[in-house]
C-alpha cells in the first residue's frame, strides 16, 4: 500500500508539473507574452522576435510582435473613439539600437542618471517586441506629465482590456529599477494584464506571488494524494 501511494505521488507530481510549468513560470518562456525582462533578467544580443510586423496606428512607424501589434491597433481605435487619440513613439528596438540610445544618455547625463531612465542593452522590454511608448496624437514627447492628461489616464484605466499594462508604476521604482513611465505599455495578454492591473503592483511582484500560489497548489495536491 505504501509503495502504491509513493508511486501515485510521483505520477501526480510529474503530471502537475508538466501541465502547470507554463502557468507557474510564464516568465521563463522567451517567446511567451509574460517573459520578464529587467536589470536582473537580460536578453541575448542576438535575440530578435520571429514575428515582428509593422503596427498600423497613428504616430511614428514602429514594429511589434504580431499579437501585440493587433492588440495595440484595437487599443488605439478605441482610444480615438473615446476622444483621446494616441500616437506610437517607440516599439521594437534591437540590442544594437538600445546600446546606442543608452550610450547617448550616459554621455549626456552620466551613467548613474542614465540608469534611472534608460535600459542597458539587453535589459529593455523593447527588444522583446512587446512594448510600446505612446503619447497623445500630434506629439512624440515622453514625460511624466502624460500620466496626468486625459490620454494618459485613459491608457492607465483601459490598457489592460487589450492585454497591456503600464509597466513602470509610480512608487515602485526600487522594484522595477526605473522612474515612473506612464507612457510605456507592455503586452502580456488580456488575462495577465487584467490580473496585474487589479493587483496594483508591478510585474515583478505579481509574477513572484503567482509562482508561490501555483507551487502551494501543487504541494497541497500531492499532500492530499497521500492522505488515508
Amino acid at each position: 500500500m505504501l509503495l502504491e501511494k509513493m508511486m501515485s505521488v510521483i505520477a501526480l507530481s510529474a503530471v502537475l508539473l508538466d501541465g502547470s510549468m507554463d502557468a507557474a513560470m510564464p516568465d521563463k518562456n522567451i517567446d511567451g507574452k509574460v517573459y520578464l525582462v529587467n536589470r536582473q533578467h537580460a536578453l541575448h544580443q542576438r535575440y530578435v522576435p520571429h514575428d515582428l510586423q509593422n503596427v498600423l496606428v497613428q504616430g511614428i512607424s514602429q514594429d511589434m510582435r504580431q499579437e501585440a501589434a493587433t492588440a495595440l491597433e484595437s487599443l488605439f481605435a478605441e482610444a480615438k473613439e473615446a476622444g483621446v487619440p494616441l500616437a506610437s513613439v517607440s516599439g521594437y528596438r534591437s540590442y544594437s539600437k538600445q546600446s546606442t540610445i543608452y550610450q547617448r544618455k550616459v554621455d549626456s547625463i552620466g551613467r548613474k542618471e542614465a540608469d534611472r531612465i534608460s535600459a542597458r542593452p539587453g535589459t529593455s522590454e523593447h527588444q522583446l517586441g512587446l512594448a510600446m511608448d505612446v503619447s497623445k496624437k500630434g506629439s512624440s514627447q515622453l514625460n511624466k506629465a502624460f500620466g496626468d492628461t486625459e490620454h494618459g489616464k485613459w491608457v492607465k484605466e483601459n490598457a489592460h482590456r487589450f492585454g497591456f499594462i503600464v509597466r513602470y508604476l509610480e512608487g515602485y521604482e526600487e522594484i522595477t529599477g526605473y522612474d515612473y513611465e506612464p507612457w510605456h505599455i507592455r503586452y502580456v495578454g488580456v488575462e495577465y494584464a487584467t490580473a496585474i492591473y487589479h493587483s496594483g503592483v508591478p510585474m515583478e511582484t505579481y509574477l513572484s506571488g503567482h509562482r508561490l500560489e501555483v507551487y502551494d497548489y501543487l504541494i497541497h495536491q500531492v499532500t492530499n494524494e497521500v492522505l488515508p
